[in-house]
């Protein structure tokens, strides 16, 4: 009975499609670029034709903007920058971004004021004066510093040009500097230079995939509001991390970011462009740091995403005059289908009835008490760190189960040397994703004799195993008798967990309330528990929350139990 149904399902569906008149999808999707942007373009293109089956994607080369901006005008899709599309300038027809490209200042490693430019900060009018003019030497600018000439670097790089007229605010950019043919001879020459600096493109400066700036050089920092020092909410220059994080919540200058786009005299219709558009704005972001640009945010892309399927794509399909066949058949269809739907519920209570009841397993994607892990034998932390003392006396230190659930997979750690003496509640670690970052301190105090080196290469071997493989130091301890007391075994962990969960639950409830209702389809799931990962989909602005209303006030408590 089942499959006489779903064979006359099938054969209804087909029947439906061949009378509906619709033409099958194109297996062609033709898009165009401006020139600037056929790189990418065509990276985007040959990756999704090749993943996607009967899908071909071919990128029109044109001549010049006006070129392509003629193409798009006839309702094709094209990759482009605000600089080269009028019909984004004019905010007309369709565009929405899909990367950006950030320009950053940046300086020797080497340079003997680096110290007190860290402290001080250069403003947009000190950069110029050194841009434009030759011979300037560093103690015009750091009182400090060696009368020394600043060798400025600048490359033809249009991108880069177009950003720092708008950062400087004048187009009188004298360039008395060094004139190099791109971002990347710019990276190269500060490097080797020690009085050098120059602007670049940051995928030039950074070793995008690792998320570390190129050896020998260093963020230059920009004092934003001219003060002669670089205040708490400007100093965004410490290493990749930070100026990404930066970037993302606006502590970083604008002028110096510009937007890259899909754009089109409509929004896009049919299910090929959509689904080309969904992937660039999810799986394809990954090809743009090879290609010269930064990615979004999660949510920004996940605000373009919904923007996709906001119009009306099928509004032809669904404003068509059906014929009185088609009408029948659409109602042959539904009675069908409901008639499988009332066999499989009678099937479905028949078994309930007949069953025995057996435990709910958890899916992998839902977070609960009873899916972290909790070893016996060793030292838990209320910062969510904890200890093991080995037999020569050493103290082996890892990140708990708990937040790894909470974090999702981890993309990077910037651990402290071997041989640095800590502090227990001192900061001693940062994990890392995309940018985004917490500070974890230290369950103990002593020197650090060890780092897992594994995890330069393979940070996600906290997530896969934070206990065994996925240990972060090898600890010599100063005062273990004293602070291990101040510990939880894995039995009073495991209460206090119960406690953590509350709070949790009380702090995603803020995020929702605060009026990022965006979130909600990451936080909870079905029936209300919280998801696996949830702080993976979230922007900075929550893992910052994250870091200073639920992480340190925990670092706080052991000062007081402590005396």
């Amino acid at each position: 009975m089942k499959k006489l149904f779903i064979s006359l399902i099938g054969f209804s569906l087909i029947s439906l499609s061949t009378l509906g008149g619709k033409a099958p999808v194109s297996d062609t999707l033709r898009i165009t670029s401006t020139p600037d942007m056929y790189r990418i373009a065509s990276a985007w293109a040959s990756e999704y034709s090749a993943i996607t089956p009967g899908m071909s994607v071919k990128v029109i080369r044109t001549a010049d903007n006006t070129q392509a901006e003629e193409f798009i005008g006839r309702g094709m899709l094209g990759f482009v920058t605000a600089k080269n599309y009028s019909g984004i300038r004019s905010t007309s027809g369709w565009h929405t971004v899909v990367g950006r490209d950030v320009i950053v200042p940046v300086i020797n490693i080497n340079n003997p004021a680096l110290d007190e430019i860290r402290k001080l900060g250069l403003s947009s009018e000190e950069l110029l004066k050194l841009a434009n003019n030759a011979g300037v030497s560093w103690a015009s600018v750091i009182p400090s510093a060696k009368n020394t000439t600043v060798n400025y670097y600048w490359s033809k790089d249009e991108t880069v040009s177009a950003a720092l007229v708008s950062f400087f605010g004048t187009s009188e950019l004298n360039r008395a500097g060094i004139e190099l043919e791109n971002s990347e001879a710019v990276t190269e020459a500060v490097t080797k230079d020690p009085a050098g600096i120059g602007f670049c493109k940051l995928t030039s400066a950074a070793d995008m995939k690792n998320q570390v700036l190129n050896a020998g050089i260093a963020l230059l920092p920009i004092d934003r509001n001219n003060n002669g020092q670089l205040d708490e909410n400007e100093n965004v220059y410490g290493d990749f991390n930070h100026l990404v994080r930066g970037i993302w919540i606006g502590k970083y200058p604008k002028t110096l970011t510009t937007n890259i786009y899909a754009a089109g005299t409509d929004h896009p219709e049919g299910e090929a462009s959509l689904a080309f558009m969904k992937w660039v704005l999810s799986d394809g972001q990954k090809f743009l740091y090879d290609n010269g640009y930064n990615d979004l945010l999660l949510t920004e892309r996940q605000k373009s995403v919904d923007k996709l399927y906001e119009a009306k794509v099928y509004t032809s399909a669904s404003a068509e005059t059906r014929s009185p066949f088609v009408v029948l058949l659409l109602l042959f269809v539904g009675s069908v289908a409901l008639v499988v739907l009332i066999d499989q519920a009678v099937r479905y209570a028949r078994k309930s009835r007949a069953a025995v009841a057996v435990p709910i397993s958890h899916s992998d994607k839902v977070f609960g008490e009873s899916t972290v892990i909790v070893p016996s034998g060793l030292y838990f932390d209320k910062t969510h760190t904890w200890a093991f003392m080995e037999q020569d006396g050493m103290v082996k230190v890892g990140v708990d189960d708990f937040l790894q659930h909470i974090t999702g997979a981890i993309t990077r750690i910037n651990l402290k040397k071997d041989g640095t003496r800590v502090q227990k509640g001192e900061q001693i670690l940062s994990l890392v994703q995309n940018g985004k970052h917490l500070d974890l301190y230290a369950p103990v105090s002593g020197i650090i004799r060890e780092h897992n080196s594994v995890l330069e290469t393979n940070s996600g071997i906290i997530n896969a195993s934070p206990y065994k493989e996925g240990w972060v130091y090898r600890i010599e301890p100063s005062n273990w008798h004293r602070e291990n007391q101040l510990l939880f075994y894995a039995d009073k962990y495991r209460q206090f967990l119960t406690q953590e969960f509350t709070r949790l639950k009380d702090f995603m409830a803020a995020v929702l309330t605060s009026g990022n209702k965006e979130y909600s389809h990451v936080i909870l799931q079905d029936g209300g528990e919280l998801s696996d990962g949830i702080l993976s989909q979230m922007g900075p602005e929550v893992w910052d929350d994250f870091q200073t209303k639920y992480i340190d006030p925990s670092r706080q408590i052991w000062f007081y139990e402590l005396f």
